[in-house]
């Protein structure tokens, strides 16, 4: 593994092969339900999917959460919080990086799908509408 692997890659290469498969198999399926399905029901997957946390916006909101929670107990409680906040940057700086950090496992295998993935779900609902000539506008 390079050092410093794909932006796109990178979340994908550190999780399991298996995970990888399990979400690559629910987006198929979700993608295979909606071919037979009414424009509107599309156009309201895709809202649905604009709506979709992905790894990088889970993991930064929850390691921002920790580092301000560490630094006011740091100020408040106790000193060695502030390790704590040191500790959690760091496994930010690291995903940020190579794409790995302790969390990333749980929420890979809860389902998270990185921005890659939602968008090539995006784009096959996308193409399902072009096929059956409809206009994709959310007007």
């Amino acid at each position: 593994m390079a050092l410093l692997p794909a932006t796109t890659a990178r979340v994908s290469i550190n999780t399991s092969k298996e995970i990888n498969e399990k979400i690559a198999e629910t987006t198929r399926v979700s993608i295979e339900s909606f071919k037979y399905k009414s424009k509107e029901d599309i156009l309201k997957r895709l809202m649905e999917l604009d709506q979709e946390w992905d790894t990088e916006r889970l993991l930064e909101t929850s390691a921002a959460s920790f580092i301000l929670a560490g630094t006011f107990l740091g100020f408040t409680k106790n000193k060695s919080w502030h390790l704590f906040s040191g500790v959690v940057g760091y496994f930010l700086l690291r995903h940020a990086l190579q794409g790995w950090c302790p969390p990333l496992p749980v929420i890979r295998g809860l389902g998270v799908r990185t921005a890659t993935e939602i968008q090539k779900e995006r784009n096959a609902l996308l193409a399902i509408l072009e096929k059956k000539n409809l206009h994709w506008s959310l007007n």
